[in-house]
């Protein structure tokens, strides 16, 4: 079992203290359904120890630097600034839509992440890890600037896939310099691109401590795929060496300037994840909370980020490696996901289906759908997920409301009706109860471990055996007998009760269902530890009302048409 693991289950739950990340959306785009599915699966984790009782600190931020933002408010004609506040807030919009319950949303152009860069590169430079070294570059003489690693494109210097960025393939995984590419072309003008020299700024990543460091660090990662990349990139298969890491860029560029060094920016890929701590601390302030007691090497905080498997590279060996040599504490683990693919093809724009959460929401479609659906697929590892569109309605249907939702709906009417409400107290022990209780704490830990889709089963699974016993028992036959009214309010209230438990275990799914559901029942926000605080008669419930509707058949094509209608536009603007 890996360490993470075992660090989950065995931590005194009084005692822990997480800070907890997603990888920050780029601010020069809107946010797809690939962004929500990292999103909604570190949310789910999220809620799902806090349901626990943990301290439990999600932050997330937009990436807000880089030479994209730069040209796009040039297209604009609009000042960077005001570029990124403006996508800030569609983000964040997009986000509370789909229940994303962040802490602290922020941005990395905060001065709080300059000057935690700043610090961070000082303290580098005072350790002899930085250095400054004159290096050739590819340089656009039509718009007579040096191009960034994702203004190259070119061929891969390792797999030969063409049109890859500058600064690692998609296709094969590699990484590279951009003057490695084949045949490059600038992507700004498409001329042919000539090298020039100029002075970058170095991390010395491959100073002997950060390859101890780091040989040591990977034990501690929870995915097989991520222990065995990252071994490859150490070079313990033979494969490859580290290489130091170009942390700077030239100007014209939208960033933080370099101190002592006119005219140098910091790489976005430094001050992006440097943003995570920048957010932190700016939640620390506003809560009155000791930064340093999360993130100093001596903190008994834990702390964790859910990424893209496509920037793993980052996230596992510079990040992490920045961190312990500038006084922090290195991460406790990193959990990677998959790509997300619709009807099995990769997400495109001319084809309409780089689907927007925007769209989505557009067309009508519940967030806690596809949060559902996304659960249902996740399951820790690093495999990418299909979003099947005529699955997606048919699980929903077929989950939620045929199996969970049904469950209340046959029979909370019949309590109401008969009963003013009010649940029979001894059936709060029936044999199906206790084994709904007894399978939480398995359902919770597979939560913990990230498989979602695990969990989704063994509720289905109970949710099943629910239904079944209403189909044993046929309340609506009781409801008809001049003896029934016995028979028929244990009935209801088991099924009841049941739902209040399935309720619980899919809290971390579908939170604003099981807060409606919280008011309906009229008890107190659920957490683990109410399994067996079972509803009883002295509190009554409210009279029944719909919970969530079926997806209809032609929604998923109303999505398609207008997500695709709005991409339309977006190209033409």
């Amino acid at each position: 079992m890996p360490a993470s693991s075992l660090h989950l289950q065995t931590q005194n739950p009084a005692q822990r203290r997480i800070f907890l990340t997603s990888a920050l959306p780029y601010a020069n785009g809107p946010i797809h359904l690939g962004h929500l599915v990292e999103m909604v699966q570190t949310d789910i984790w999220a809620r799902a120890l806090r349901m626990h009782g943990h301290s439990v600190l999600y932050i997330g931020a937009d990436d807000t630097h880089g030479t994209p933002i730069m040209l796009r408010a040039e297209k604009e004609g609009i000042a960077p600034n005001a570029l990124i506040r403006r996508v800030w807030a569609e983000h964040k919009r997009n986000f509370d839509d789909f229940y994303i319950s962040f802490d602290y949303y922020g941005s990395t152009d905060s001065e709080t992440n300059r000057q935690l860069c700043e610090h961070i590169y000082r303290t580098l430079e005072k350790s002899g890890l930085i250095s400054a070294r004159a290096i050739e570059q590819a340089y656009d003489p039509e718009r007579g600037m040096f191009l960034p690693d994702r203004f190259i494109k070119g061929a891969c210097p390792k797999c030969n896939a063409p049109d890859q960025y500058g600064d690692a393939c998609e296709i094969c995984g590699s990484t590279y310099a951009p003057t490695d590419l084949v045949n490059p072309y600038s992507a700004i003008s498409g001329a042919t691109p000539v090298h020039r020299t100029t002075t970058h700024y170095f991390f010395r990543l491959s100073d002997p401590q950060c390859q101890a460091f780091l040989q040591r660090w990977v034990a501690q990662l929870a995915q097989p795929e991520a222990r065995n990349k990252l071994r490859e990139w150490l070079g313990e298969t033979g494969a490859s060496k580290l290489i130091d890491w170009d942390i700077s860029r030239d100007a014209p560029y939208f960033g933080f300037e370099i101190p002592g060094a006119p005219g140098k920016y910091f790489y976005v890929w430094l001050d992006a994840p440097v943003g995570y701590y920048a957010s932190l601390k700016a939640l620390c302030n506003a809560r009155g909370l000791d930064f340093d007691d999360w993130v100093k090497p001596e903190s008994a905080a834990e702390q964790y980020h859910f990424i893209g498997k496509d920037i793993l590279y980052f996230h596992t060996l510079f990040w992490p490696a920045l961190l312990r040599f500038s006084g922090f504490r290195p991460p406790t683990n990193v959990f990677a996901h998959g790509f997300l693919t619709i009807d099995g093809q990769k997400m495109s724009k001319s084809r309409g289906t780089l689907i927007t959460a925007q769209s989505y929401l557009d067309a009508g479609l519940n967030p806690e759908w596809l949060r559902y659906y996304f659960a249902a697929k996740l399951n820790g590892s690093i495999e990418d997920m299909d979003l099947n569109l005529d699955d997606f309605a048919m699980r929903v249907n077929s989950d939620l409301i045929g199996k969970y939702i049904n469950i209340a709906s046959r029979t909370a009417r019949f309590l109401v009706k008969c009963f003013n409400g009010r649940v029979l107290d001894h059936a709060m022990h029936h044999p199906l109860l206790e084994r709904l209780r007894a399978a939480l704490p398995s359902i919770a830990m597979d939560y913990e471990n990230r498989d979602t889709a695990r969990a989704m089963r063994a509720l289905m699974r109970n949710a099943d055996a629910v239904n079944a016993y209403i189909d044993a028992e046929k309340p609506w036959a009781h409801a008809k007998a001049p003896d029934g009214a016995e028979a028929l309010h244990e009935i209801c209230s088991v099924a009841l009760e049941a739902f209040r438990l399935l309720t619980l275990a899919l809290k971390p799914v579908l939170p604003r269902l099981a807060q409606t559901v919280e008011n309906w029942l009229a008890i107190a926000p659920l957490a683990w530890s109410d399994a067996r605080a079972p509803l009883h008669s002295g509190q009554p419930i409210q009279p029944y009302r719909h919970l969530m509707t079926r997806i209809e058949p032609g929604r998923m094509d109303v999505l398609l048409a207008q997500n695709r209608a709005a991409l339309n536009a977006s190209l033409l603007s």
